[in-house]
């Protein structure tokens, strides 16, 4: 199964829980006044005996909250586990790109500042980062110009660029397998208002 279909299984059954619960202690209450205002001591006792029956079920009821809700902690913490993993990938490619993407634009510039001949984006690309650093590398090759004659031809730095890794967090920790089965169905438990 996968954690956010148990997810939703759980909040699902929780919800199914409290209605249940709140529908019993209303039941009680009503009943635990009909035993106060009854006029007969046999019919003050059916209803105490009632109302006594609704509070175990109401205490098995938050029994079964209680290990509802330890299972969706469980499974909260799965699926947070999964999706900072995710992030956490993320993160790592984006300053991977980052990191090669300078280190591009440095290698530009120092090819203009040895007076290569660059392709035109690629010095867009230093002028996009730093209009500074293009300054600096152009007037270097102004200063390497008289030293070299020879001028070198380089391909952009930028041709090779790979499709990028699509991320979501989200949907990898929803879709994640926990070993967590479908809550019981609580008809079968008894635990039904009447």
């Amino acid at each position: 199964m996968k954690v956010g279909e148990a997810q939703k299984l759980y909040r699902a059954q929780r919800a199914t829980i409290i209605d249940r619960r709140r529908k019993l202690a209303k039941k009680k209450e009503e009943l635990d006044k009909k035993a106060k205002t009854a006029f007969s001591s046999e019919k003050r006792e059916v209803y105490a005996n009632e109302a006594a029956t609704l509070e175990l079920t109401i205490g098995a009821l938050n029994e079964k909250f209680d290990e509802n809700q330890e299972v969706l902690d469980r499974l909260t913490e799965q699926y947070v586990s999964v999706f900072n993993a995710e992030a956490s990938k993320q993160q790592k490619d984006a300053m991977e790109d980052a990191a090669l993407e300078m280190g591009k634009i440095m290698e530009t510039a120092r090819r203009i500042g040895k007076g290569a001949r660059v392709p035109a984006s690629d010095e867009k690309k230093v002028m996009d980062y730093s209009m500074e650093l293009y300054l600096a590398a152009k007037n270097l090759a102004l200063l390497n110009k008289m030293k070299n004659k020879k001028k070198e031809e380089y391909e952009s730095l930028w041709d090779d660029e790979e499709e990028k890794q699509e991320y979501d967090p989200e949907g990898k920790a929803e879709n994640a397998e926990t070993s967590v089965s479908a809550p019981e169905d609580l008809g079968e438990l008894g635990l039904t208002v009447e």
